[in-house]
């Protein structure tokens, strides 16, 4: 009853009530998570160890976006109670996966100084693999980005926390915590590394099933840490030439690696890749409009042409809806949508076009009642429901959508 992702309406109000997580399917995960625990040792016990806590930590997010204080609480001492017994564990210590996600937990329960320690520790116990350490380039990629957040202004950015670490990650040395300054030599330095750090990777062919997923991770990892580097160094055009650069190097197929009989899977692991550096570009553009003046049109040129690409990809769908609230013309989102539609078997498209569509009819909604209180307008906006309707009825007709419990329960809810 609910465990499913796609079973249970997190996105759907009853009342007041936000749906969560059911507690029968709750319990059924825990005891998924128990069994499978005693039967597993080394590597794979350290594996489930990651998704467990991946799992409680989604369970985190989902308090801060209901904003459930007291939920959140009780869910981070569960969460940083069950990471702590993780880490207590031998074969995890140097795990630098677990240590990055119990860095996440505590930034995200707003513990910004316990993380900043958290997330040093790790640094300085990792080693001094540098830039060709996948594990280290994640683990400083993810800390240089929860910074960067933080920042109001890109002024004064290139002596930041944020560049501290991605120039120590560079240097390949024993890390040390930020004491407040980065020398410009050091940036210079590390600058020069990334550029041939990143043009070694792009020039190296892989050759067996496993060497293709860790390079493709590794590129990713990468190509973020660069791309962020630049950004807070030098501005926004230069991370954005990084993004473009290396999309123009995955997309083209070298034709010697078209003769290997592993082309399938190569070209997979490739296509995730790039799916991965347009998902940190897209990003990257959203933050930069956030806290600076910056035109639109290359975040919307960038996404649609992702979109078309992976249409299945809902961290790209959430930013395009994001931009298109923002423009009261309907009609060029409505054309991208439709066509999307036609071109692809995905059912995302479907759902997150019923969405927006369903965000502009509360928002005219809002706009008619605004200074009568909760008394329905006189004039109700049918045309907006007939689309949704149209929209609701096309989705469920498609193969995928006919057999997608969240899609009717959408549209049931919807008709209520």
């Amino acid at each position: 009853s609910g465990f499913n992702s796609i079973g249970h309406m997190d996105t759907m109000l009853r009342r007041r009530h936000h749906i969560g997580h059911y507690k029968e399917g709750e319990e059924f995960i825990q005891n998924v998570f128990h069994v499978l625990f005693q039967l597993f040792s080394g590597k794979e016990k350290s594996n489930l160890s990651v998704c467990w806590l991946q799992y409680e930590i989604s369970k985190v997010v989902q308090c801060l976006q209901t904003k459930k204080k007291k939920k959140l609480k009780a869910q981070g001492r569960k969460t940083k109670k069950l990471v702590k017994n993780f880490l207590k564990a031998p074969e995890n210590r140097n795990n630098l996966s677990l240590w990055k996600l119990y860095a996440y937990l505590e930034w995200l329960l707003g513990n910004t100084d316990d993380a900043r320690k958290v997330f040093d520790t790790a640094l300085c116990t990792a080693g001094t693999g540098g830039l060709k350490s996948p594990q280290l380039c994640s683990l400083s990629l993810l800390y240089a980005q929860l910074e960067v957040e933080l920042l109001e202004t890109l002024e004064g950015t290139a002596m930041s926390r944020a560049v501290h670490i991605l120039t120590k990650l560079a240097e390949s040395g024993p890390y040390v915590p930020y004491n407040g300054q980065v020398l410009p030599v050091n940036v210079l330095k590390a600058r020069k590394t990334y550029e041939h750090a990143l043009q070694d990777h792009l020039s190296k062919t892989p050759v067996s099933d496993q060497d293709h997923v860790s390079y493709a991770s590794q590129l990713v990892n990468l190509v973020g840490c660069y791309a962020l580097f630049q950004y807070l160094t030098v501005g926004i055009d230069a991370a954005v030439l990084i993004y473009a650069k290396t999309s123009e190097k995955l997309e083209a197929p070298d034709p010697q690696k078209c003769e290997n009989t592993g082309e399938d899977l190569g070209s997979q692991n490739f296509s995730a890749a790039l799916e991965a550096v347009t998902v940190l570009h897209t990003n990257l553009l959203r933050f930069h409009m956030k806290i600076s003046v910056y035109p639109l049109n290359p975040l919307r040129e960038a996404l649609t042409e992702a979109l078309k690409r992976y249409p299945s990809n809902q961290s790209l769908w959430r930013s395009y809806i994001h931009i298109q609230r923002k423009s009261h013309s309907a009609s060029k989102a409505r054309r991208f949508f439709d066509g999307v539609t036609r071109s692809t078997n995905s059912l995302e498209p479907w759902l997150f076009a019923i969405q927006a569509e369903q965000m502009r009819k509360k928002l005219i909604e809002n706009v008619q009642r605004a200074g009568v209180g909760e008394i329905h307008c006189t004039i109700p906006e049918t045309g907006l429901t007939n689309r949704i309707v149209a929209l609701f009825e096309h989705a469920v007709q498609s193969e995928n959508g006919t057999h997608c419990p969240l899609l009717w329960r959408m549209y049931l809810n919807f008709l209520v």
